[in-house]
């Protein structure tokens, strides 16, 4: 993954400059799937200190500084030593890859905030959620903070691409009319290559999804090779083999537990399998709301959606890319699963909080089957967003909510340009219906600042 972020910046880089600059900063824990780029982001990010150390667990001499040292300031002069760096007073940023591998060093990180705190430590690892429950590892409590890195966004692969002109215009929600086909050309391929750095950069060269075959497949094996280390019960470890295997044909499906993908597994075993994959932040289990109002409360007894986190592998995994490429309109591809993942990837990606997480909403009405894809809280208020194309009329579920609901705003994700329709229910209701093109999902806060008051 080194060498990517010399093609393009991440929009993480702005929260981590802003973790530096904070009075309240702490040691920071990067959280993420493998390879979605968190060593290359905070490479990138220490470009912006005079002195970076950089220790990986994963080679002995590095650990073993834990090992031998418990005292913090001889710990720092011991990893300049090794470093064959000068001791300086300058801005200083310790990088702690793979973290999960000493427990010690975890431990040191209470004393990095109480005693050095000049020192800005960023700690990564791979699988680390999974491995902190094996390995019963837990960081002091209060004394770190923590940041998700996701899958690229669309803008950050328009900036990948080349295309700044048109970053810039859809992150300040000005793109003209007349290049609209342009960027829902450039969303479609976006959907193709998904937001894996590695897969960017291979799309990148030379346009072709062709070449993004050889990293999709290093990224399912690397993956798969990786199902050892999420658990020790080796009957675990081939359930959760089964989900790997053939969880991704059911994408954006409302999925139940028992017997799921047509395998033999119990409901108890195979709901203990999802719990731990996602930990390892490969999918998401999106639990539906009766809410219409805050706060959102998801009901985890009902049947939950599967997403995982890069659309552009469900599509290579599901052999429809084909499909993607030829169809007239995105949201007709799969029966529109594939418009609702890529939307919940991005919906996702608004945010670097460990704790963000996406909800869709049910009717609690009975005899109803009323369903909004997703709801989205802003401002005290739960916005609901379906993925659709189609006359305002056969909203029929968004109608339903905003029936239930107090204010007069919904979001329908299509492949027109932006606009905005005044839509009365069949219960005499008005509301704002925002028609958002895919390319402005990711601005969603900034639309809603638009027209929500």
């Amino acid at each position: 993954m080194l060498g990517v972020m010399e093609c393009f910046n991440r929009n993480a880089l702005m929260r981590l400059r802003e973790w530096r600059t904070s009075t309240s900063r702490k040691p920071l824990i990067l959280r993420g799937a493998r390879q979605v780029g968190k060593t290359t982001l905070v490479t990138e990010f220490a470009k912006e200190y005079d002195v970076f150390l950089h220790l990986n667990l994963e080679k002995e001499d590095d650990r073993n500084l834990f090992e031998v040292y418990n005292d913090v300031n001889e710990l720092i002069r011991a990893v300049f030593i090794l470093k064959r760096q000068p001791i300086t007073q300058g801005n200083i940023l310790l990088f702690i890859d793979e973290i999960q591998n000493s427990s010690k060093a975890v431990a040191m990180l209470r004393y990095f905030y109480e005693e050095a705190n000049h020192i800005h430590v960023i700690g990564a690892g791979s699988l680390l959620e999974t491995l902190m429950d094996v390995r019963k590892i837990s960081f002091p409590v209060g004394r770190v903070q923590y940041m998700a890195l996701r899958p690229c966004t669309f803008t950050e692969f328009l900036g990948a691409m080349g295309e700044a002109m048109d970053q810039t215009l859809v992150e300040t929600i000005e793109v003209p009319e007349i290049i609209h086909q342009r960027l829902m050309s450039r969303f479609r391929e976006f959907m193709l290559c998904g937001g894996m750095p590695a897969a960017i950069v291979a799309y990148s060269q030379n346009r072709d999804i062709l070449s993004v075959k050889d990293t999709f497949e290093s990224l399912l094996l690397s993956y798969s090779d990786d199902v050892e280390k999420y658990t020790a019960s080796a009957s675990m470890t081939k359930v959760i083999r089964s989900i790997l295997s053939n969880g991704w044909n059911c994408a954006a499906e409302t999925i139940t537990f028992e017997g799921f993908a047509g395998t033999n597994y119990r409901s108890r075993e195979m709901s203990e399998a999802f719990r731990i994959i996602s930990k390892a932040m490969l999918l998401e289990l999106v639990y539906p709301t009766t809410s219409e109002q805050m706060p959102i409360m998801t009901n985890m007894r009902k049947r939950p959606k599967l997403l995982w986190l890069d659309t552009g592998l469900v599509n290579y995994v599901a052999g429809i890319q084909r499909d993607v490429f030829s169809v007239a309109d995105v949201s007709d591809v799969w029966r529109g699963r594939i418009a609702e993942h890529i939307v919940g990837q991005e919906l996702l990606a608004i945010s670097n909080d460990v704790s963000a997480h996406r909800s869709y909403w049910r009717s609690d009405r009975i005899g109803s089957e009323a369903e909004v894809d997703f709801v989205y809280p802003y401002n005290g208020l739960v916005i609901p967003i379906e993925v659709k194309s189609g006359h305002n009329a056969k909203l029929k579920s968004l109608h339903q909510f905003m029936d239930a609901t107090t204010h007069d705003v919904a979001v329908r994700v299509w492949s027109q340009p932006l606009s905005v329709d005044d839509v009365k229910t069949s219960n005499g209701r008005t509301f704002r219906l925002i028609n958002l093109p895919f390319y402005y999902v990711g601005q969603l806060e900034k639309v809603l600042g638009k027209y929500v008051g």
